[in-house]
């Protein structure tokens, strides 16, 4: 008889007199905390756990306890997901040295290291489409460790960490890591219904505490009373009377009399803020460094670095220098010299060795990770870094510096959330280092003292679905389950658990709002008649005016606009509350009434698609899938993939169905390798908005035929899905094609780079999507498409590409 994972390992617990737990514990460098002592506890007695908890608390600690667990029962194997490339590359390479490079494996999509070893470090995307093609790596697996699991509300990736939790089978126990969201009870008890036993273990104790400061003129004051208990939210009385103080009257600033204030009124943001090189002279004054500054934005974090090595600052000694210089030459002897400059080298070596460095998306991965590498051997001593540093990199340092409170999200400047700013701050400590870490803010105009210590002391943030049926989605559910029984698997998500909580407060919203509605009608209540009438007749106008200011509308559109407009008008003139004494307050009312109106509508819409939402997608999403012939329904009227289904069942990512149904009707059979590349990159950039609309140059040879169909046939799949009341998606951009197919061609770096805008680690990551996406094409497309993706991937898989693993 064969046993399960959870069953063997019960079987092998009770044969042995000395629990695990103590065995494991006695082998670690610190006493394990309360909430990690709990947590192995529940894994030791076969349980799965989320284990909620600030950044640097040591959560990993729980992880290794299962890899510990898996490796003491025979032939067990664990699973170690991640959300991104570099934390699995950080990852293999720590379980390596503990276990030996015999017992680690090593999957990213373009990495694939010793797949059949018992413990094997993926990316959560791996893991799902192992699951899909019911992979026999899968055997006796007996634990998947997700960490970064709050990374399930990513609005682009999320949806793949409920695909995972959904679809693993029963007997696998889970540990799932999270930041300290919110809600950490309730995702636990989503878990608990979907994987059964599953304890929730929370702390907010950071095993180093946090003292968190504010800069100001130059001086270090403590956010928080000298009771030290951020969780009473009680300010500083001193950090008030600064900040009074420095919203009023200043020292006149140079900056001041030069741009002619008067009676020595002066921007405390600008003129009291020290610039950089003080700052760092200012932390390692008082014992602050190594710190990490961060600046959201990747420019300043370049810019921050050469205004500190034009100032001559120098952290490093010179038995540091040569310790750096040959870390640095030995990473990156690989490059092309061609390159070195292209990459700017030169000055980035001089920045490491003098102790400074930035971090940033943009950044060639390689030179990310000797970064990283230099911060942890406390080489470098500041890094100037943008928020992608929080998400998981072991870079811990003694102090955190906030230049600003708000980062720009794509569209508008924001307030940071109380959860990033918990991530931000997570990384100031080491554990075994130091007694405490800091964490400093730059005080700027307007900011409040309040207000910063509310972000301070508020318990991160909430952990929000983003999940949602996709067409390879459903060809892979439908294929194993069919149809029923995937509505069935879909209503257990997350987002589905969550919108059927949602409703019962959404309703207690509709009767408040229903209450204040009320309030509003008698307000405006008009003796002379309808105001609610008359108020329509003033916003129809408003709105007309608007319609006629906006575009540039044809003189026949702006003559009917025009009679529209006066007809209105003259309604409005001849309803009887247009003589009303008090009209205007009424107005008031009344437009409070309908602002309200408006949303009071959108949430009893809302309320009315909460229910079974995540099926009723899926329903949409099968009706497009089977009016286009990728399911059809066999002799019992059950729906099962097409030969095209089977295909799409291969196909991930964001368009998934474009990409089918490219290849199903021959669009792209006269690419050749570099065409085909360019192609891929086409499907895979997402353009900026200024990108939109703007005429680029496209490859020679039949590329441009080839996008103006692909093209098409994603205009027919947008009006299709639109009118299935499906979201649609935006038009495939060429902004990168050029670039792409001069790269699949062997054009130097230098010269691709300076035709894109780009920064080399973001032409990378480009770079990776399309081998990604091109990988599937050479599997699923038959003939010359398979070859020429083939030979695509031969062609961009070169130079500082090959050189950068962790993109």
């Amino acid at each position: 008889m064969s046993l399960s994972p959870a069953e063997r390992y019960a079987l092998s617990r009770q044969q042995r007199r000395q629990p695990r737990l103590a065995e494991f514990q006695s082998e670690q460098r610190f006493d394990l905390d309360p909430f990690q002592r709990a947590a192995c506890a529940s894994l030791d007695e076969g349980r799965s756990v989320l284990v909620a908890a600030p950044t640097g608390a040591g959560k990993t600690i729980v992880a290794e306890f299962a890899v510990y667990l898996a490796m003491q029962a025979e032939g067990d194997k664990v699973f170690y997901t991640t959300p991104i490339k570099a934390l699995s590359n950080q990852k293999f390479q720590e379980l390596s040295e503990r276990w030996g490079a015999d017992n680690v494996g090593l999957l990213t999509g373009d990495t694939n290291v010793n797949s059949s070893a018992r413990i094997v470090v993926m990316t959560t995307e791996v893991l799902r489409n192992m699951l899909y093609a019911d992979s026999p790596l899968l055997d006796r697996l007996a634990f998947v460790v997700m960490d970064e699991v709050h990374y399930l509300a990513d609005r682009f990736r999320g949806a793949v960490w409920e695909e995972v939790i959904i679809h693993l089978p029963e007997e696998v126990r889970m540990v799932s890591l999270s930041a300290t969201v919110s809600n950490a009870e309730e995702f636990g008890d989503w878990l608990q219904a979907v994987r059964g036993d599953t304890d929730v273990i929370v702390s907010e104790e950071r095993p180093v505490p946090l003292e968190q400061h504010v800069l100001v003129r130059g001086k270090l004051v403590d956010l928080f009373d000298s009771s030290g208990q951020a969780a009473t939210n009680r300010v500083n009385p001193e950090l008030k009377q600064l900040a009074r103080g420095t919203r009023s009257i200043g020292p006149r600033s140079q900056r001041g009399r030069r741009g002619g204030d008067r009676g020595g009124f002066h921007r405390p943001g600008q003129a009291a803020k020290l610039d950089r090189p003080e700052l760092i002279a200012l932390l390692q004054g008082k014992h602050l460094l190594p710190a990490i500054v961060f600046i959201f934005s990747r420019a300043g974090c370049d810019q921050a670095v050469r205004q500190v090595l034009r100032s001559g600052i120098r952290l490093t000694d010179a038995s540091e220098r040569d310790e750096i210089r040959q870390i640095v030459e030995a990473r990156a002897r690989l490059l092309r010299d061609e390159d070195l400059a292209v990459l700017g080298y030169w000055e980035w070596l001089e920045g490491l060795e003098r102790g400074v460095a930035a971090h940033h998306a943009g950044m060639l991965p390689a030179f990310k990770e000797v970064v990283e590498e230099l911060f942890q051997q406390k080489l470098v001593k500041v890094v100037f870094a943008t928020e992608t540093l929080a998400l998981g990199v072991n870079m811990p340092a003694r102090s955190v510096v906030l230049e600003k409170l708000e980062k720009f999200n794509g569209e508008a400047r924001v307030p940071i959330t109380p959860g990033e700013y918990t991530q931000l701050t997570g990384r100031a400590g080491r554990r075994g280092i130091d007694v405490e870490g800091h964490s400093v803010i730059h005080w700027v105009d307007g900011l409040d003292p309040e207000a910063v210590a509310a972000l301070a002391s508020r318990r991160s943030y909430p952990m929000n679905s983003s999940f949602k049926p996709t067409y390879n989605m459903a060809v892979n559910l439908i294929d194993q389950f069919g149809r029923d029984r995937t509505r069935q698997i879909l209503e257990l998500s997350f987002a589905q658990f969550q919108a059927d909580r949602a409703v019962v407060d959404l309703a207690r919203t509709l009767r408040k709002q229903e209450e204040s509605m009320a309030g509003y009608e008698t307000a405006m209540k008009c003796h002379l008649g309808d105001f609610a009438e008359y108020a329509g007749l003033r916003r129809k106008i408003a709105e007309i005016e608007r319609q006629t200011s906006k575009g540039n509308p044809s003189h026949a559109q702006r003559e009917r606009m025009q009679r529209e407009l006066n007809g209105v008008r003259k309604a409005m003139r001849a309803h009887p509350c247009h003589g009303c004494a008090e009209r205007e307050a009424h107005a008031r009312w009344a437009e409070r009434w309908w602002r309200l109106k408006k949303e009071h509508d959108q949430l009893q819409s809302q309320i009315k698609t909460r229910t079974a939402q995540v099926a009723k997608r899926f329903d949409r999403v099968t009706e497009v899938l089977e009016q286009l012939d990728y399911l059809d329904r066999d002799h019992h009227g059950e729906l099962r993939p097409t030969a095209a289904g089977r295909t799409l069942k291969r196909i991930y990512g964001e368009r998934d169905l474009l990409v089918a149904e490219c290849l199903r009707q021959g669009v792209w059979d006269g690419l050749d390798a570099p065409g085909l590349a360019a192609m891929a990159a086409a499907l895979v950039y997402e353009p900026r908005r200024d990108d939109r609309g703007v005429e680029y140059r496209l490859p020679k040879g039949p590329f441009r035929a080839a996008f103006e169909r692909t093209t098409d046939i994603w205009a027919g799949l947008d009006d299709l899905e639109r009118d299935r009341r499906l979201a649609g998606s935006e038009v495939p951009s060429p902004a990168l094609a050029q670039a792409m197919w001069s790269w699949a061609k062997g054009v130097g770096l230098g010269t691709v780079l300076a035709d894109t805008e780009l920064a080399a680690g973001d032409f990378v990551r480009l770079t990776k999507q399309v081998i990604d996406l091109l990988d599937q094409i050479s599997i699923v497309a038959d003939g010359p498409v398979g070859r020429a993706a083939r030979d695509a991937i031969d062609g961009v898989r070169r130079g500082v590409v090959i050189d950068s693993a962790a993109a």
